[in-house]
């Protein structure tokens, strides 16, 4: 099974700076029993809004990592071989459903296109769940919420939502915090001194504005935390930034060599 179950109810909320009023469009989803779907970049926060939300409404989290060999099968269930026996075992999904937890399917896209079909059901007033291979028909338990994300930046023709999904959902855009706030955040996250973690922000921005040009995504805030905590660590800024902020991003070695050279410019 490719779900974890990464948070236990009534958690301590990881730490989330809110960009507006999303934290109150996630609450009135829940209750009002409304699947969600995040849309933005690659580590501007998707998956850690989630989980401060599961945590503030008191819910546990089943988090799915989805890719291109996720299927059905994967979130609800199969039978397995268990000490001599065939046994039923659930899915993330499927656990999610029976005990009223959330279920983040990160990077929906991703996944293979029979696991649409199987969201449906849950994502109408139904709010049920069909297991054909047990026969059962599940209804969603109180507190249950089905939460989506993608990248539509990312995503070519092959790899996005049918509008017949995408109208399922109640949506959220997210991007990159304003620099004041990734500059919070980063400096949160570690525990970096705020003068450089200014310049890392700045460098970010820098970065972001080759995308289409030189870069097919822009720095992610994720990648600014990771820089800054390897600088806060003792690690040298530009190997910091080097393996942090520039490797990850291409593997073409003249666009390095410039990327490299932004850097220099903002930390010369």
């Amino acid at each position: 099974m490719d779900g974890n179950f990464d948070q236990k109810e009534g958690a301590t909320a990881p730490f989330y700076l809110a960009q507006g009023d999303e934290c109150e469009v996630f609450a009135a989803a829940y209750d009002n029993n409304l699947p969600l779907l995040l849309k933005g970049p690659t580590g501007c926060g998707k998956t850690r809004f989630v989980s401060h939300m599961a945590a503030r409404l008191g819910r546990a989290l089943y988090t799915v990592a989805c890719h291109d060999d996720l299927s059905a099968a994967d979130l609800i269930g199969r039978y397995l071989l268990k000490g001599g026996e065939t046994v039923w075992v659930d899915g993330p999904l499927t656990r999610a459903v029976r005990e009223g937890a959330i279920c983040y399917l990160d990077e929906v896209v991703e996944a293979r296109k029979d696991v649409t079909v199987v969201l449906h059901p849950l994502t109408d007033d139904r709010r049920i769940l069909p297991i054909d291979r047990t026969g059962e028909e599940l209804q969603a338990a109180p507190g249950f919420m089905l939460v989506a994300s993608y990248n539509p930046g990312y995503q070519n023709i092959l790899k996005t939502l049918k509008p017949s999904t995408r109208q399922r959902f109640v949506s959220l855009e997210f991007t990159f915090p304003a620099p004041a706030e990734e500059e919070r955040i980063v400096a949160q996250e570690s525990g970096l001194d705020a003068g450089r973690v200014k310049a890392l922000v700045r460098l970010a921005n820098k970065l972001r504005g080759l995308k289409g040009q030189d870069l097919e995504e822009g720095v992610s805030t994720r990648l600014v935390v990771y820089a800054a905590t390897l600088i806060a660590q003792g690690m040298p800024v530009e190997r910091a930034i080097r393996a942090a902020m520039v490797e990850p991003l291409t593997d073409d070695e003249d666009i390095k060599r410039g990327l490299l050279d932004l850097v220099t410019a903002v930390f010369g």
